[in-house]
């Protein structure tokens, strides 16, 4: 899959560019007799339904001319949705201020799953506020997962 996501990549950062998106994530999964690509995308205003469906238009014959996933699959364009990744500098960064629910690695403190304001990212490290006011630094290669928090 590393091969496939680098390349797709490569093929629609040009596109989503020009649209004034960015690539939040790629997902490849096979199933039923196909495969399903999934592209993430988002945009600071946030993505709409037209904007998923015109950058699928334009992304899905680039894909089928370079021959890049073999038989039959099903190209799918979605925001990264309320609780979206985080998963690059740049997304911590964009996101400083913003509730957040971490799951680590190894442990922190006897814990592993933090939910807090998103405090601050530098060297690699973020700072998680919880709303009990104790600030839990988290260093990045210790972040299994990250995702923005709901906040009703």
């Amino acid at each position: 899959m590393g091969k496939v996501r680098e390349e797709v990549e490569r093929l629609v950062l040009p596109i989503l560019e020009e649209e004034g998106m960015e690539l939040v994530e790629i997902e490849y999964k096979m199933g039923r007799g196909r495969g399903i690509l999934r592209l993430y995308i988002d945009k600071p205003e946030g993505v709409r339904i037209d904007d998923c469906e015109r950058v699928s238009k334009r992304i899905d014959p680039i894909l089928d001319r370079s021959d890049l996933l073999k038989g039959h699959y099903l190209l799918e364009v979605s925001s990264p949705g309320l609780d979206r990744p985080l998963k690059r500098e740049k997304d911590f960064i964009r996101f400083k201020g913003r509730l957040i629910r971490v799951k680590t690695f190894s442990p922190i403190d006897n814990q592993k799953m933090f939910v807090g304001t998103l405090k601050d990212y530098k060297e690699e490290r973020i700072a998680l506020e919880t709303e009990a006011g104790k600030i839990i630094e988290i260093p990045r290669e210790n972040i299994a997962k990250a995702n923005l928090e709901i906040e009703f």
